[in-house]
């Protein structure tokens, strides 16, 4: 009886033993498993948060991608802000990560000189008076010539870096309101600044502030080309 007993738990082992050495195989032939386990946990995330039709999945993939690179420096909050669409629309998105739910939804203006209907031309240089690309940190609020205004720290060297000499920050603005755009088809536009309704200001400078993550985005294959925050394998995916 012990010898029959013996030989099961042998057999038994031995099974165990072959399948965790397939296991690991299977892991070094597929390195990017987890990696899709995660895209689809996000795929999942997008869906709950109802923003289908709103955002295109893939802007928002390579937002909470960018978000999970930043790492510790960050805190649960991710704003996104898609200059792919006309600034009549409600493009700007603030999504609290860790309780998975959209906070707010807003128009966002864009600066002046990156376009009319649309932002189309971006840059980093002081007296451009266009949006920069990319991903920020957000940091303090301050009472400025704009009123109640959140400071931005751009991440991205050479796309967003010069935001804190440009003064690029999170303010309140009267030409950043709905009905400017339904009487005259667009926004106004800022010297740069991701400008917000006056009335929205303090509810969504608040909920940000303080160490979230910014990502604004546009189609600019150059900066998602050089982006060391863009996932480039996510750029060429059928998802």
């Amino acid at each position: 009886m012990k010898k029959a007993l013996l030989f099961l738990l042998l057999i038994f082992f031995s099974g165990m033993n072959m399948f965790l050495c397939s296991s690991s195989d299977m892991e070094k032939e597929n390195p990017d498993m987890s990696g899709n386990r995660k895209v689809m946990h996000y795929i999942e995330l997008y869906s709950s948060l109802g923003l289908e039709g709103k955002l295109d999945r893939s802007i928002f993939l390579q937002a909470v991608s960018g978000y999970e690179k930043i790492g510790r420096q960050r805190n649960e909050m991710l704003t996104i802000i898609d200059f792919s669409q006309p600034s009549s629309n409600e493009r700007m998105f603030v999504i609290d990560m860790k309780n998975r739910k959209l906070v707010c939804s807003s128009v966002v203006s864009h600066g002046r000189n990156s376009g009319t209907v649309y932002a189309r031309e971006f840059s980093n240089k002081y007296g451009s008076y266009m949006s920069s690309l990319g991903f920020y940190l957000t940091d303090n609020v301050y009472n400025g010539k704009n009123g109640y205004s959140l400071a931005l720290d751009g991440l991205e060297k050479g796309f967003n870096d010069n935001a804190r000499q440009r003064a690029i920050v999170v303010h309140g603005a009267d030409y950043c309101n709905p009905q400017v755009a339904r009487n005259g088809g667009m926004l106004g536009r800022s010297l740069g600044c991701p400008a917000i309704p006056q009335e929205m200001t303090k509810k969504i400078i608040d909920t940000i502030k303080g160490g979230s993550v910014m990502f604004i985005y546009a189609d600019s294959e150059y900066y998602l080309s050089k982006s060391k925050f863009i996932d480039k394998s996510l750029l060429s995916a059928r998802l």
